[in-house]
């Protein structure tokens, strides 16, 4: 499917998106090559939601956008990003279709994620790679969690472990959001999980699938973009021991 040129959208003015993103960028350029892919490559953005990141994938090849909730389809439409509704575990593609499968944020909305997993290893070519991101460690669930329909969150070991029982074999993996671990792990032990809490900025009755997240202020908002600047340009070199996120590279 056609992606659209390179832009600026809401979320990668947001911190946290952008940090994401920077990351996610480091790990593909370490993979698949900064010099991207052009169209040769065959691109799946699994949970493809309301395309914010397709422009991004778009440098590494010809990407084919897909997710299962319908509502945040016709946003992504209105930024020229087609996006195919469908399930995570039954893929409606052949066999070694795509050489890069981009799981980013989604694999932990799904129920059966070995299912999903397996999927993925199906339609990746021989040699073709998996990115995933996923949130970390259950103690840290929060309202956030509830309110975006997780499942569950992760450990490293326990991510490495079912992408290996799935036939993937892992080539990158690290904890990310580092820098802000400290904070977020102290607010959760002083406030514990609350299930009535409900943050002031996210109403479940509204249709928000662009930023899911608490908006930042600036110039805290700035000063975020510098450190995750700085975590992607670490991350680059070394595997971090903890984090609020995981990112992990696998290949077929």
């Amino acid at each position: 499917m056609a992606t659209p040129a390179l832009k600026v959208l809401e979320e990668d003015r947001h911190a946290w998106f952008a940090g994401r993103t920077r990351a996610i960028l480091k790990y593909l350029d370490a993979e698949l090559g900064s010099n991207g892919g052009g169209q040769a490559r065959k691109v799946l953005d699994l949970g493809g939601g309301a395309g914010n990141m397709a422009h991004h994938l778009a440098h590494y090849g010809e990407v084919t956008s897909i997710d299962y909730n319908p509502r945040p389809i016709p946003i992504a439409q209105r930024r020229g990003v087609t996006v195919l509704q469908g399930s995570g575990d039954r893929l409606p593609f052949p066999d070694a279709s795509f050489d890069l499968v981009a799981l980013l944020d989604t694999v932990e909305h799904i129920p059966d994620e070995l299912g999903v997993f397996a999927e993925c290893a199906r339609v990746l070519k021989l040699d073709g790679v998996l990115l995933v991101t996923v949130p970390a460690y259950m103690w840290l669930w929060s309202y956030n969690d509830e309110i975006n329909a997780h499942e569950r969150r992760y450990t490293a070991h326990e991510l490495r472990l079912k992408l290996e029982l799935s036939g993937l074999h892992v080539s990158r993996i690290s904890y990310n959001n580092f820098f802000l671990f400290p904070a977020v792990a102290g607010v959760r032990f002083l406030r514990p999980y609350n299930p009535g809490l409900k943050s002031p900025h996210l109403d479940a009755a509204e249709e928000v699938y662009q930023v899911d997240m608490e908006p930042i202020p600036e110039p805290v908002n700035s000063v975020l973009h510098g450190v995750y600047w700085l975590e992607a340009e670490i991350l680059e070199r070394m595997s971090f021991p903890f984090g609020n996120s995981i990112i992990c590279a696998a290949r077929k």
